[in-house]
């Protein structure tokens, strides 16, 4: 992990907060960001970005966050929101949620991604952030961790599409069961054009 942390506490920043999200992509259910404030100095061994980690790892990690962690927030859009705006002011809204969520307002971020948010906070966009930086690397773990658990909440009212296993990316699975069903209230229909040209 590089050293950005460092560098933006070398030019007077005090609270420091990573920011990612989980869920931009898959056909249905939230999108999920969340913002992470790890104390100085803070080396969790092993943490890296969570789509390198297996489930276990990432439940192992996601634990270790909140114990280690100063502050954490999340912030949750759901798909009827997703369809009302689109997914990236989706996303913005959900990583403004997650800093708002925070116990402490911070005065840097340091945000995965290419594209800044468009608030008055100091911040650093990092390509590929959640593999070289370690607390956008943490909220990287919190977000999947959470979305993921949404997910199988989810599964529990909509059997038929078995959320447990796909958490709602466009498998072939998921594409048949929709085949099969339609789609049930957590689909993004915005991105029905997806659904009809895999479907064809």
């Amino acid at each position: 992990m590089e050293p950005f942390e460092d560098e933006a506490r070398a030019q007077g920043y005090q609270i420091i907060a990573g920011i990612d999200e989980a869920g931009r992509g898959p056909l249905a259910g939230p999108v999920v960001a969340a913002a992470v404030i790890l104390p100085i100095g803070e080396k969790i061994k092993g943490l890296n970005d969570s789509k390198r980690l297996a489930p276990a790892q990432r439940e192992k990690f996601f634990h270790l966050i909140f114990e280690h962690a100063e502050g954490i927030g999340v912030g949750i859009v759901e798909a009827l929101e997703i369809d009302r705006s689109n997914i990236w002011h989706a996303t913005q809204k959900a990583m403004e949620e997650a800093i708002k969520n925070l116990p402490a307002c911070p005065d840097f971020l340091l945000i995965d991604g290419k594209l800044p948010l468009p608030i008055s906070i100091a911040q650093k966009v990092i390509i590929k952030g959640d593999q070289r930086c370690q607390s956008i690397a943490a909220a990287s773990i919190i977000a999947k961790v959470t979305r993921d658990r949404i997910m199988l909440n989810y599964h529990e009212t909509y059997p038929q599409y078995n959320f447990a296993r796909h958490k709602g990316y466009a498998t072939k699975e998921h594409l048949a069961a929709i085949r099969r069903y339609g789609c049930c209230p957590i689909h993004r229909h915005s991105f029905k054009p997806i659904y009809q040209n895999s479907l064809l």
